[in-house]
């Protein structure tokens, strides 16, 4: 009977502890900031401004190679920023741009970007997707409002703004933006060659990436803006599968397209790739706990006890949250027989994967592989990458993100976090240690879901605060 006492008490002394480590996580500022989109003159006027360029169709395709409509957008930011295009060496490559503000050599130098091709708009909108209207509400409609050509108008405001003021940066300042970021294209390879000719190395990148949100993560009540400080890697495999072909009408068993389907199958049910919270996702759920409901909180307020919980569930609970976990495939293509009375003697589906640091991409890939071969299926790679180095949080050049962040955005949290989608910056770690993915403006919902989708958007109050953080990263990498 002692004994029973005992383990009740240690249960009941654990019960305790637990409570009491959640009930010490007050709400941060986050949960119940505001970000106060600014009205007048001057957010009307960055609003008509953005609108021409979104009214320049900028589509990108890695099967066109006329780059005709792209120098015709060049020519009107030439018109827009004139003394940009005074002050600083430009330098077209292919299509793409990249500019050089230089500075008096005092700091190293660093380099802001943002892509100016865009995604196909399909579909029915409210606003004609290339029409650069501004409704009552102060929305300018247009594809790449969000993604991303506001952030490009803020960057190139920022500094058109501050060289009017006689401002001269300590650091040379280098301004990217290609044309061809959707497509997978050469822009930021070609950019990122020429800077290693000229022996440039950079102390940090900003490029597109994470943004300012409501409830980043469902559950997390607040506004935060999420940095991108690591970027897994990205590949595509196809899955083959063989077969004696003949008439659909006396189909055998384990037919090509049968042994595909339960490859995928079996991949959704069970996936082979390993959960892992690295040190950038523990400090995302470090910063936003103390914003979560009482449940939530108590569970991530004490990793210590839950984390093996927490790596079983989480894939379960949010596919997004899980991505930032382990190593994901998406099957995305597929191709059998060219009859509908015929059955294939070669199928396959393509899957596209997005590698973990955690997990070796060639490890990924064996695993992934060995899955395959249990329906004897063969699995050729098509392209891979490596994931990217992981930049500190605690790093200087992350810390001057907050600091600039919390000028701009009073209360507004900052977070970390994985990026699972593919940006330009990759391409610069080998130039630069602290490739940072931030989009200092602010969007709702409607906004997010609207990027690579149906009515993208972004409100002109927006623009004000995107063009004053640019200027203080500008200034704090002047040593200002």
């Amino acid at each position: 009977m002692t004994i029973v006492w005992v383990i009740l008490a240690l249960f009941l002394a654990l019960i305790l502890v637990l409570v009491v480590r959640t009930l010490l996580l007050k709400p941060t500022a986050a949960r119940s900031a505001k970000v106060n989109l600014e009205s007048g003159k001057r957010a009307e006027t960055y609003g008509e401004r953005l609108a021409k360029m979104l009214q320049k169709e900028t589509v990108s395709s890695r099967f066109d190679p006329d780059r005709a409509k792209f120098l015709e957008f060049h020519e009107l930011l030439e018109e827009m920023f004139p003394l940009l295009h005074k002050t600083c060496e430009k330098r077209e490559l292919n299509g793409s741009l990249m500019f050089k503000w230089k500075g008096t050599g005092k700091e190293a130098p660093i380099l802001l970007m943002s892509h100016h091709d865009v995604v196909e708009a399909n579909g029915n909108w409210e606003h004609a997707p290339f029409s650069g209207d501004i409704d009552k509400l102060g929305r300018i409609w247009g594809r790449g409002a969000v993604d991303t050509k506001a952030s490009l108008f803020c960057i190139l405001t920022a500094v058109e703004e501050l060289i009017a003021e006689g401002f001269v940066p300590e650091c040379d300042v280098y301004l990217a933006s290609s044309c061809t970021e959707e497509c997978s294209g050469e822009g930021a390879t070609l950019t990122v060659q020429y800077l290693k000719e000229q022996g440039v190395r950079l102390a940090l990148v900003l490029d597109e990436g994470g943004m300012i949100i409501e409830e980043p993560i469902a559950g997390v009540k607040g506004i935060y803006g999420m940095v991108g400080v690591l970027e897994k890697g990205h590949g595509d495999v196809k899955f083959i599968a063989h077969g004696k072909g003949g008439h659909a009408s006396a189909p055998g068993k384990n037919t090509p397209l049968v042994r595909l389907g339960k490859f995928m199958a079996a991949v959704e049910k069970k996936s082979p790739f390993t959960n892992k919270m690295n040190a950038t996702v523990e400090e995302m759920f470090r910063r936003v706990t103390p914003n979560m409901g009482f449940g939530m909180r108590l569970i991530f307020a004490n990793m210590w006890l839950f984390k093996p919980l927490l790596l079983k569930l989480l894939p379960a609970i949010s596919s997004a949250a899980g991505a930032m976990l382990h190593t994901t495939i998406a099957f995305t293509m597929a191709k059998g027989a060219d009859g509908f009375n015929v059955l294939p003697q070669e199928a396959y589906v393509t899957g596209n994967m997005r590698f973990i640091p955690h997990q070796s991409t060639e490890e990924s890939i064996a695993l992934i592989s060995k899955v395959a071969s249990k329906y004897d299926i063969d699995t050729e790679v098509i392209s891979w990458g490596v994931p990217c180095p992981e930049v500190d949080y605690k790093s200087r050049p992350f810390q001057m993100l907050e600091e600039a962040a919390a000028e701009v955005y009073p209360g507004v949290g900052i977070c970390p976090y994985v990026m699972t989608g593919g940006t330009d910056a990759k391409y610069y770690t080998d130039i630069c240690d602290h490739c940072l993915r931030f989009a200092p403006l602010y969007i709702d919902s409607q906004q997010y879901a609207s990027i690579h989708g149906l009515n993208e958007n972004i409100y002109q109050g927006a623009l004000p605060l995107g063009v004053d953080f640019y200027k203080k990263i500008i200034l704090k990498s002047s040593g200002k």
